[in-house]
Parts: C-alpha cells; structure tokens; sequence
C-alpha cells in the first residue's frame, strides 16, 4: 500500500469514527485498528491551526479567548476542575494559552 493509500484509508477510518458518536478506543475495538495508530493518524490528518474544522473539534470544546485585563490579580485567577478530581489553577489572562496546551495533552 503506498503512503497515499494508507493516508486515504486512514482519513476514512477517522471520518466513519468521527460520524460514529463513540470515543476513540471503541471505534478502535469495533474496527480491529491499534489504537496509537489510530491516534497518531489522527493527529497527522488533523486540519491546520487555525482552520474552521479544527475550532468545531470532535472534543465538543470550544475556543475560548479572554479579554485584555486592565490587572491581573489573584482573585481573577481560573481555576479549571477536570473530571476525577484533578484541578488547573492559576491561570489568567497572561497564561490563558497554558491551558489549551494542557488540554491538548489530555
């Protein structure tokens, strides 16, 4: 199969998974795919920064942009609560960015 074709394979592999309504790893199951193949394609054929796909992301997260503070002050600080207990603190509007990064990672 050249690189072509198996991009191909894998860009449909990732449309029907996106179309499913099922996370990652159970489309992975029903389909008998690995699952780091899955995902590293994923990652390879994800649309570009700042394109309109990448905005409406199958994550379901929105885009967040703050506001220009006129101080930033630790009372104004956010603090994110992430399912199982753990929490992101600390952020604000000069690390806001911090916090995608983060996620991205998750």
């Amino acid at each position: 199969m050249t690189p072509t074709e198996r991009a191909h394979v894998w860009q449909q592999h990732i449309t029907d998974w996106e179309a499913s309504g099922v996370s990652g790893s159970a489309y992975c199951k029903q389909q008998s795919l690995v699952y780091h193949q899955f995902v590293y394609w994923r990652q390879k054929l994800a649309p570009t920064e700042g394109s309109p796909k990448q905005d409406q992301a199958a994550t379901g997260f929105a885009r967040v942009v703050s506001a220009p503070s006129v101080g930033i002050c630790e009372a104004d600080d956010l603090t994110v609560s992430l399912p199982g207990g753990a929490s992101i603190t600390g952020l604000h509007a000069g690390n806001i960015e911090l916090l995608g990064a983060v996620l991205r990672q998750l």
